[in-house]
């Protein structure tokens, strides 16, 4: 059976347990747990992770209440920090407990659980209240074939539940879940080599992340040609943050069935001190949040953005920070990144002064499953000299003139081909094709344009025809994501102003 087929199979069964009060969400975190445990089975890993007793063996061959009562009991063992494996995993010891002179013996030679096991358990519990549905979960996961002929499906069963969340949850998991096809372009693009530091300050489920380790992995051997077989890139060399724990506990066990096993992705914000501690990369590729952030940033080195009380601004400063020099970055960003006055002018400035700020991909809307906000992909390098790096920014246009994007016209690979050939196979833009001038979706602004411009990069030449594409949505969903984007995009332009307001404001009491 391929991945597709299990991920409706899986998702039918979420029916079942909406009767026991479970969200969309809470299903695919419930899955996370029990996909877990059956994947550790199925590649004979429980030994030296998992201990004796909570494997998923033990997991099927209870019955009834007693079923639940040991996987709440397994949940809660393996996100304790006090949880450690007996040497040949002969021993779990609980607080209290007595034990034998030899098995004190062998407790002393006992080491934890493994990092990233207790960091997908951390805090888990179910919310599942009756047996049956445990037990409909557990025998539906453990009678399926997992594997293909070729290859694991694992990860790609969970990437496909993950989507289907967030098409369900379209207000909730929408809001970190990318769509696929845009991550595959920007990775093919920034082209990751083995060996670099890729990071991710807004990781969300990992996808960019993810993408990046597929893309290397399918150009070294699955990264047998390299020297270490592959140790340092599975263990080192993917770095990033994510805020919410429940997301993190999806971004984790997504790495873990992808076979990356890292300690460099931490529960964060990235526009805290501990996002300041990020190590410096080599590459960026992110989808950051946008809207109010609930108060400026609370790190000392966004000097540009540190009174601004929306994501998106301090999040670019982040990542020209971020990155070495030479790195290069591709991130996606809302409008106003691209027109905003004040500290919005003084980031871009810095931005083109600091990098070279080579291409911008204005994207089409509708295509994020919770945002209608307008939003754009800024490709760019950080250069070896903090002075004058953007000699001229190429412009492709995706927006305009385009089919009426939406859950019923979804978008594919096709509709960036073109904004591949003229991008080029150099990743810090050096090979462009023509200037296709103004009848054409793809031209070059120099600097002295755009400073003309006033160092507006919101730049457009072709007719939108956004309001009679608007007119032909019919979906109340699309019609609805059109209404919230025309809101979003005024109250990202509000909070702009407000912080402006306030930050001169606050700079004039100094």
């Amino acid at each position: 059976m391929n991945a597709n087929a299990i991920v409706q199979k899986l998702w039918r069964l979420c029916t079942i347990l909406r009767k026991d009060g479970i969200t969309y969400q809470q299903y695919v975190t419930e899955l996370t747990y029990l996909l877990f445990l059956k994947m550790m089975a199925e590649r004979n890993r429980e030994t030296g992770s998992l201990p004796k007793g909570m494997r998923w063996a033990d997991l099927v061959k209870a019955n009834g209440l007693a079923q639940l009562e040991h996987y709440r009991n397994t949940l809660t063992t393996l996100g304790a920090t006090s949880t450690r494996l007996g040497k040949d995993d002969a021993l779990v010891l609980k607080p209290g407990e007595s034990a034998t002179k030899e098995e004190r013996q062998r407790y002393a030679d006992a080491r934890p659980l493994p990092d990233m096991v207790q960091k997908i358990f951390d805090s888990a519990s179910t919310i599942i209240r009756e047996p049956q549905n445990l037990a409909t979960l557990v025998t539906a996961i453990d009678d399926l074939d997992w594997f293909s002929e070729e290859r694991d499906q694992f990860g790609d069963l969970y990437e496909g539940l993950l989507q289907k969340n967030a098409e369900e949850t379209k207000k909730g998991a929408g809001q970190y879940f990318t769509p696929r096809v845009l991550i595959e372009v920007m990775v093919r693009l920034m082209q990751p080599q083995p060996g670099e530091v890729i990071q991710d300050p807004a990781a969300g489920t990992g996808g960019f992340l993810i993408a990046a380790d597929r893309y290397m992995k399918a150009r070294s051997e699955g990264y047998f040609d390299l020297p270490d077989s592959g140790v340092w890139q599975k263990r080192h060399a993917f770095h990033g943050m994510e805020n919410v724990a429940g997301t993190l506990r999806l971004l984790l066990m997504n790495l873990y069935l992808h076979d990356i096993e890292n300690d460099n992705i931490d529960l964060g914000d990235t526009l805290s001190k501990k996002g300041q501690d990020l190590d410096r990369a080599n590459l960026i590729l992110t989808n950051p949040p946008f809207g109010p952030a609930g108060g400026p940033p609370t790190r000392d080195d966004l000097v540009i953005t540190r009174t601004v009380s929306s994501y998106q601004l301090p999040f670019v400063e982040h990542c020209i920070r971020a990155l070495k020099p030479g790195g290069r970055a591709a991130i996606v960003v809302p409008d106003n990144v691209l027109f905003e006055d004040g500290r919005g002018k003084q980031l871009r400035q810095r931005m083109m002064d600091w990098c070279d700020l080579h291409t911008i991909l204005r994207l089409p809307t509708g295509i994020f499953y919770a945002q209608g906000v307008k939003t754009n992909v800024i490709f760019l390098t950080r250069g070896k000299t903090e002075t004058g790096n953007t000699k001229a920014v190429w412009i492709y246009d995706l927006r305009a003139q385009m089919p009426k994007f939406g859950k019923t016209t979804p978008l594919t690979e096709a509709h960036f081909e073109g904004f591949e050939a003229a991008f080029g196979d150099d990743p810090h833009g050096k090979k462009r094709g023509p200037d296709e001038g103004e009848a054409g979706r793809w031209r070059k602004f120099n600097r002295d344009e755009i400073a003309g411009r006033g160092d507006n990069l919101d730049i457009s030449w072709l007719r939108e025809a956004e309001d009679e594409a608007e007119e032909g949505l019919i979906e109340p969903y699309d019609i609805a994501a059109a209404i919230m984007g025309h809101l979003q995009a005024a109250m990202l332009e509000i909070e702009g102003l407000m912080a402006e307001l306030g930050g001169d404001a606050a700079e004039a009491a100094q």
